[in-house]
């Protein structure tokens, strides 16, 4: 495990933010298509990405290496992305734990299906399958799977506040 500070993100915090996302997408999914140049990439991740409000990094030693995303209506996460190398170190979980914590009460989440990482982590992590799809609901169009997550089920109940 690595001790990771969990922070919202800041706008000095995008170009980071959007590096990080380049990086691993590059990296755990290799088989995708660049359907987007890293210009477009980083515009999006400076304008609906951040603009939504519920983005959180991940910082070690002064450096992001992991973010997530939720939506306005916090009840999806749009984006959960680490480091290449930063992977089983706990920061994952920690952002998905913040995410659940900032959440409506559920979340919904797509992850690629042949992304067996990601599945096996939000499978662990309480995440149930509710719908799998031949792609057509992604601009790639790569067959995915939606997940879902209800508080209570399958997390430790939260202890009672002070």
């Amino acid at each position: 495990m690595t001790a990771a500070l969990l922070r919202p993100a800041t706008v000095a915090d995008v170009a980071e933010v959007a590096d990080v996302f380049l990086a691993s997408r590059r990296d755990a999914l290799p088989y995708l298509p660049e359907l987007h140049t890293d210009g477009e990439t980083r515009r999006y991740i400076a304008g609906p990405v951040f603009a939504a409000g519920g983005m959180w990094v991940a910082v070690v030693d002064r450096r992001i290496v992991g973010f997530a995303a939720l939506n306005e209506g916090r009840d999806h996460l749009d984006h959960l992305y680490l480091l290449p190398g930063w992977y089983g170190r706990g920061i994952g979980s920690a952002l998905l734990a913040k995410a659940k914590e900032l959440s409506v009460g559920r979340l919904r989440l797509f992850a690629f299906q042949r992304n067996a990482r990601a599945r096996a982590f939000y499978e662990a992590r309480g995440c149930t399958v509710v719908d799998l799809n031949g792609g057509s609901r992604n601009e790639e169009r790569e067959p995915d799977v939606l997940y879902e997550w209800v508080r209570g089920s399958g997390d430790p109940p939260k202890p009672p506040a002070d």
